[in-house]
């Protein structure tokens, strides 16, 4: 998981050459999932009840309405590599966020040390493009997206994994995966008809492999890995993905697309790895 999707944000980045936001990610994840649903039928797998579909709809609205959606919008102004360290703070809101909620688990020292050391690894790595503004007005509206996509992506874990505990806990994790990617997908496609974007589309070969890359591997793979960790795994243990995330997306931009890296930017790196030890071994 930590693996793949450090690799997706150079592919939305590239995607984004050619295609509009929110009309991508509708493209990738309505893909996606209508390719893992035909898959699952075929080996004969039950997709989730009706009855279920309500509360999948909730998930794939704020995972991947919310959580991707809010990422791809914000790439659109921020360079790949630091959208992903922005979307590293999205341990301190999935830890805070079930923290809060019946049955979550615990804030202890020792994790708040964790992350307040991996949070300080992230102001050191944004604060001089936040101080000078970066591309003005638009470089901040993708900082806020950023953050927007962490608070819909905690809450959805957090959900997810109440969830997992009770009724759903039999329920196929790739089956529910491909219902949230369809239901969260759909969502993304009426924004982006409400937004006008079916008339800025341009598929060129270079976006078009980064956009098949996206559904075939970030996609199916990294989603479903991600659905299956949630449900046997701490949301605190999961949510490190985020930590390694940034460093494969600042190396990748750096030598793809030539973005900005720099002694900071692995000092950050370092202090975010500390911090995501602290969080790992608070146990």
């Amino acid at each position: 998981m930590c693996l793949i999707w450090g690799t997706t944000y150079l592919g939305i980045r590239i995607a984004l050459e050619t295609l509009p936001p929110l009309l991508m990610a509708a493209i990738r994840w309505i893909v996606a999932g209508t390719a893992l649903s035909v898959a699952l039928v075929v080996r004969g797998e039950r997709l989730p009840h009706r009855r279920e579909w309500p509360a999948i709809t909730l998930l794939g609205v704020l995972l991947l309405g919310f959580g991707n959606g809010a990422v791809v919008w914000a790439e659109q102004t921020v360079p790949s590599g630091l959208t992903a360290v922005l979307v590293a703070m999205s341990p301190f809101w999935m830890v805070g966020v079930d923290a809060l909620m019946a049955g979550g688990e615990p804030l202890t020292m020792r994790r708040i040390v964790g992350l307040l050391i991996g949070f300080g690894g992230i102001v050191l790595l944004v604060w001089p493009e936040l101080r000078a503004g970066g591309a003005g007005h638009a470089f901040l509206s993708g900082v806020i997206a950023t953050q927007i996509a962490c608070a819909g992506w905690a809450v959805g874990s957090s959900y997810a994994r109440q969830r997992g505990r009770g009724h759903a806990r039999e329920e196929n994790v790739l089956a529910t995966a491909a219902l949230e990617m369809l239901f969260g997908g759909g969502v993304l496609l009426a924004a982006a008809f409400a937004l006008g974007e079916t008339s800025r589309v341009v598929f060129s070969p270079r976006s078009t492999t980064a956009l098949v890359y996206l559904i075939v591997v970030g996609a199916i793979g990294g989603f479903s890995a991600y659905a299956y960790a949630l449900k046997h795994l701490p949301v605190a243990t999961v949510s490190l993905y985020a930590y390694v995330n940034p460093i494969i997306a600042v190396i990748l931009g750096s030598l793809v697309l030539q973005e900005a890296f720099t002694a900071r930017i692995a000092i950050a790196a370092a202090i975010v790895l500390a911090g995501s030890a602290l969080v790992k071994t608070a146990r």
